[in-house]
């Protein structure tokens, strides 16, 4: 085949998708596909309200992959026929008390700065744009084109597109099996061995564990313990945007969806492969907020959900040509993976059909973790397991 993606999650079938619009052959491998980040993820689409000022370089990225997302959902439920959630809702990220409140002025300035959209509000035109966030709050950001999408949603739709333009899924593990100093396919579960062109490896946390990489070049990547609440109120929806915040310095967010269910999130914790939920974790989830919308005490809880992250010593992806001839890496996308699927998919498929990386994904290629010698700096994950 031309391309086997290892990984089939948002990033793999989204990549796969776009590969096989180009007309390229691709087989999708996967032991779990169900098991990636993307099943806890919210789905905020939020470049501005989740700037850091020691991430600047990656806002560009952010905002471009979010310019591309109303047509690249429009296009991925015109060739699936599958809904994808995408909403274009908004964000508030609301101040707690004055301390946030002048954060969130830094903020703003900072985005304005960078020339990215965003709006102070007082604590009164914050209740009246979300009547239902605590009364005395002091005031909030407003990003107006910061959005969302159901990532459970949109990952079936991208499987159901890749389907119908010819893509492969096998369920299988799957180590690299390389020649001298290429890449020349995967062995799955079974023995059989798959020969490919290209071999993508986006397999999330699981990336630097995959077999067969040689000594040296597996990417630099570690699994962040990540837990989600699925709210469900009667009634008609209690919030218009994704609101979002920290409670005395822990930060918090609820995502509201189309048919009134809530998405609360998310703890972050570095817990090796653990998946198991916490308590702590959820206690403090439904503490902070009700204390942001004092109505979610009310609310059904309908699932807890556990994930594990893909980090990497900088939080930013890893997208483009790795170490050995015939990998690519798409990677280490940390809490931006849904939001970075539409320019990471169009990044590696330009990659494998032209042999040239985006500009925009260029400060991103994994050769920034590259040591004097040329390979790639190996991180031992004691608690590993393969993909």
């Amino acid at each position: 085949m031309d391309v086997l993606i290892v990984g089939a999650g948002a990033i793999g079938a989204a990549s796969a998708w776009r590969c096989a619009q180009r007309g390229l052959t691709v087989t999708l491998v996967d032991p779990e596909p169900g098991r990636g980040a993307w099943h806890t993820a919210a789905g905020m689409l939020a470049p501005i309200t989740e700037l850091h000022y020691t991430e600047t370089p990656l806002l560009t990225l952010n905002l471009d992959s979010l310019a591309r997302y109303a047509s690249f959902a429009a296009e991925v439920s015109e060739e699936s026929g599958l809904p994808t959630g995408y909403r274009e809702t908004g964000t508030v990220a609301v101040a707690w008390d004055g301390a946030d409140l002048a954060a969130l002025r830094d903020l703003h300035a900072f985005a304005q700065r960078l020339g990215a959209r965003a709006e102070l509000i007082t604590g009164r035109e914050l209740r009246t744009l979300e009547p239902a966030v605590a009364p005395g709050l002091p005031g909030a950001l407003f990003a107006p084109g910061d959005h969302q999408v159901d990532p459970r949603l949109l990952h079936a739709a991208l499987l159901e597109a890749g389907r119908r333009r010819g893509v492969q899924t096998v369920l299988s593990n799957a180590s690299i099996v390389t020649d001298g100093a290429r890449v020349t396919g995967a062995r799955l579960s079974d023995g059989t061995v798959c020969s490919a062109g290209t071999v993508v490896l986006a397999a999330g946390c699981w990336s630097a564990s995959i077999d067969g990489l040689p000594y040296g070049t597996a990417p630099p990547i570690r699994p962040v313990k990540g837990q989600t609440l699925r709210l469900r109120l009667p009634g008609p929806p209690l919030l218009e945007h994704v609101v979002r915040g920290a409670v005395k310095g822990t930060p918090i967010y609820i995502v509201p969806r189309a048919d009134g269910r809530l998405v609360v999130g998310a703890s972050t914790e570095e817990a090796g492969f653990d998946r198991s939920p916490r308590a702590g974790a959820v206690y403090e989830l439904l503490r902070d907020a009700q204390s942001l919308v004092p109505e979610l005490g009310e609310a059904v809880l309908d699932e807890v959900c556990t994930g594990l992250r893909p980090g990497s010593p900088d939080n930013a992806p890893l997208v483009g040509a790795g170490v050995l001839d015939g990998l690519v890496l798409a990677t280490g996308h940390y809490r931006n993976g849904i939001l970075l699927t539409p320019v990471t998919a169009d990044g590696v498929a330009a990659l494998i059909t032209y042999g040239a990386l985006p500009e925009v994904l260029a400060p991103f290629a994994p050769n920034r973790f590259a040591d004097v010698n040329g390979s790639i700096e190996r991180h031992l994950i004691t608690n590993g397991g393969g993909t």
